[in-house]
């Protein structure tokens, strides 16, 4: 319910504002809510939210393997991670705008350019958190491992896992809600399609309401993918931990 109230309390901001500024810069709800059933009723909306959606869970899937895989090698190899420390650190400051405008011309304007210049950015910050994760297993228990012969694949199910899977929560959350917005600007540079094509087109027509519904809609879109998909799962892989005792 403090939820509902709070978005209630949003929602009604919002409206007041936009009574009062009686401009066409900020709609109301209901010409937001008009321009989103326009484009609804059309298929369009939901075309170019599935377009931006395919290519937001290729960049992440990418992303995931390819930073955790780094970066639990960088957290256990010393050596490594000092050699390597420099590149992180480049990666993680050079802008997405580069990186997006290089791919696009060594590669072309292509989704495989798309989809790999939104996962590079967003690589070096899974590196960094899973990397901080490796740093921080219990080696007791990699020792007691060795000792019953465990083995490597039943040593990372159920004693390197389960001890990162915060790390993993966490690079998760933060990589869905940075590759989004990447992935807006990758659609605004060079593709003919999804929100951020959208955003652009309707940027040009100066249609404020319709740039707020792909927004809107597009936000909804994650809010489920977290309460239906990211909560759950992050609920069933920690049901091994003890429960805090309540006051």
């Amino acid at each position: 319910m403090v939820t509902v109230g709070s978005l209630a309390g949003l929602l009604a901001i919002w409206w007041i504002a936009a009574i009062v500024a009686d401009s066409r810069v900020l709609p109301a709800p209901p010409a937001v809510a008009e321009a989103f059933w326009r484009d609804a009723r059309t298929g369009e909306l939901f075309f170019h939210l599935a377009m931006t959606l395919m290519r937001v869970a290729g960049a992440f899937v990418i992303a995931m393997v390819v930073g955790s895989a780094i970066g639990i090698l960088l957290g256990m190899n010393r050596e490594a991670n000092r050699f390597f420390d420099p590149w992180l650190i480049l990666f993680l400051n050079i802008p997405a705008l580069v990186v997006i405008v290089l791919a696009y011309i060594w590669f072309g304007l292509n989704e495989v350019a798309a989809i790999g210049a939104i996962a590079v950015n967003k690589i070096p910050n899974v590196v960094v958190t899973l990397r901080e994760g490796a740093r921080a297993l219990d080696r007791d228990l990699e020792e007691m491992a060795k000792v019953y012969r465990f083995g490597l694949a039943k040593t990372l199910r159920h004693v390197v896992l389960p001890q990162l899977q915060p790390y993993f929560a966490a690079a998760s959350r933060s990589g869905i809600s940075l590759i989004w917005k990447i992935a807006l600007v990758v659609e605004l540079l060079g593709r003919s399609n999804g929100v951020g094509f959208q955003i652009n087109l309707y940027f040009q027509l100066f249609d404020v309401a319709a740039i707020l519904a792909y927004t809107l809609a597009f936000v909804a879109v994650m809010l489920i993918i977290e309460f239906l998909l990211v909560q759950p799962f992050e609920a069933h892989s920690t049901r091994w931990r003890p429960k805090r005792a309540r006051g």
